[in-house]
């Protein structure tokens, strides 16, 4: 089938872009238009009629991009028409009409790419990341990734143990030839070598999730302690109802900030207390789970409830940050208890030291960043993968170390496999390949 969208943003614009991918791409171009295709790649002025009439929808530049050489690899064309809802309508109704043409699924274009070869799993993930990215360094990641620089490391890795898997099938098809010396140290080194290689990217924090997904700030503490003005200020807008009334949060509340460039999702979360009301209950759970999964809690207690509670101390730790609110009525109470984990005395309704507080905050995250340079997992994904592949290199160790040739081969190609899964690359052919390029055995 042949599909068709808009690939520009939704609304009202000056130009909006619809894009066409497919075997009937060229007949697209020529009944829309009622011309010849115009030249490969030059942008041309045409005028755009609906089907099987003379009537004009729009006068609009068509690019069209013969197959191969296109982004989704097949011939594609691009409508740059003027971006109204009812020419985008118009258009869209026009191609329908059209035999084998369809409106395109979500992200069906850059799938087609991957499907043809044009760009690998990462670099279609990274194009999905930079669309989405709303900071600096979101964007920063995304093109890093777009760049081919992880994909070249993992196809190392994955090049270098498929060299390791020809020697053991050598190994195992010819057993009564040996294999030089060199080579079986070679084997143990070079799987070694790999497998301390994925550690080192395993232990990175997770910043590279951190980035693509925000890092995560849970405001807690007790009720009625200044939770939901807190964010409201953090927000600069009313993002939560603000209420004397105690426990008026009993949902968890987020929104997206961007600090210095850095993505954050901020949580305001349910008044942790006793409390006898279930649906109460249920959200002060939801809060204690939040802090448990947040990169920094922002824990905010007042005066008149200066005493720690069991859950309440457990909640101050390296990843948190103790607030006391509402300082402007007195810091009298304040036990000594609070002064250990120096707390940040501020006043929401005063703005009193709410700058020294966006400022440790500030301090905290660019903390977590520090090491974003060479960040090589990007989602969970590739994460669960890489710890398959170290698991099924360490079996593949001992049982090669047992001289258990036939069992180790297995181990070593699902930590192939697991590597070729993260970029979209298995191909049991290649295996192949590298035993003939390497060995000569027909000889």
């Amino acid at each position: 089938m042949t599909i068709y969208a808009l690939s520009s943003g939704a609304g009202i614009a000056g130009v909006a872009v619809v894009r066409v991918s497919g075997k009937n791409t060229s007949t697209v171009v020529k009944l829309i238009t009622n011309e010849d295709l115009p030249k490969p790649r030059v942008a041309t002025l045409r005028k755009l009629n609906k089907i099987n009439t003379n009537e004009l929808i729009d006068e609009a530049i068509v690019i069209w991009f013969p197959g191969p050489q296109s982004y989704t690899g097949e011939d594609l064309a691009e409508f740059h028409i003027h971006g109204s809802h009812a020419v985008i309508r118009a258009l869209h109704s026009s191609i329908s009409k059209i035999q084998n043409c369809r409106l395109a699924e979500p992200g069906e274009f850059t799938k087609r790419a991957f499907q043809n070869g044009k760009i690998n799993l990462l670099k279609a993930e990274s194009i999905g990341d930079l669309i989405s990215s709303e900071t600096e360094i979101q964007r920063q990641q995304a093109i890093k990734i777009m760049s081919g620089k992880n994909s070249e490391i993992y196809n190392s890795w994955r090049e270098n143990l498929l060299k390791i898997l020809s020697n053991i099938e050598a190994k195992i098809d010819f057993p009564d030839e040996n294999l030089p010396s060199d080579i079986l140290s070679d084997i143990k080194k070079n799987s070694e070598k790999i497998k301390k290689q994925i550690k080192k990217i395993l232990d990175d924090q997770k910043v590279g999730e951190m980035i693509r997904e925000g890092f995560k700030i849970a405001i807690v503490g007790p009720s009625n302690a200044g939770k939901s003005s807190l964010l409201n200020y953090l927000s600069r807008r009313e993002v939560a109802i603000v209420s004397e009334i105690a426990g008026t949060t009993r949902d968890v509340i987020e929104t997206h900030l961007n600090i210095d460039g850095m993505p954050v999702v901020l949580s305001d979360t349910a008044g942790i207390r006793e409390s006898k009301n279930e649906i109460e209950k249920k959200g002060i759970r939801l809060a204690l789970k939040k802090a448990e999964n947040a990169d920094l809690n922002i824990v905010v207690i007042e005066p008149k409830s200066a005493h720690f509670t069991g859950f309440l101390k457990d909640l101050v730790s390296e990843k948190s940050i103790l607030v006391i609110n509402k300082s402007d009525l007195g810091i009298d109470n304040i036990i000594d208890d609070f002064k250990k984990f120096n707390p940040i005395y501020i006043s929401i309704k005063k703005e009193k030291n709410l700058d020294k507080l966006i400022n440790e905050i500030k301090n905290k995250i660019k903390d977590q960043f520090i090491n974003s340079e060479n960040i090589l997992i990007t989602r969970e994904r590739h994460r669960q993968h890489l710890e398959q592949c170290v698991l099924h290199l360490e079996k593949f160790q001992q049982k090669n170390e047992s001289k258990d040739f036939d069992i180790a081969a297995e181990d070593l190609r699902l930590a192939t496999r697991h590597l070729g899964i993260i970029v979209g690359k298995v191909d049991v052919e290649e295996i192949l390949g590298s035993i003939f390029n390497d060995f000569c055995i027909g000889k």
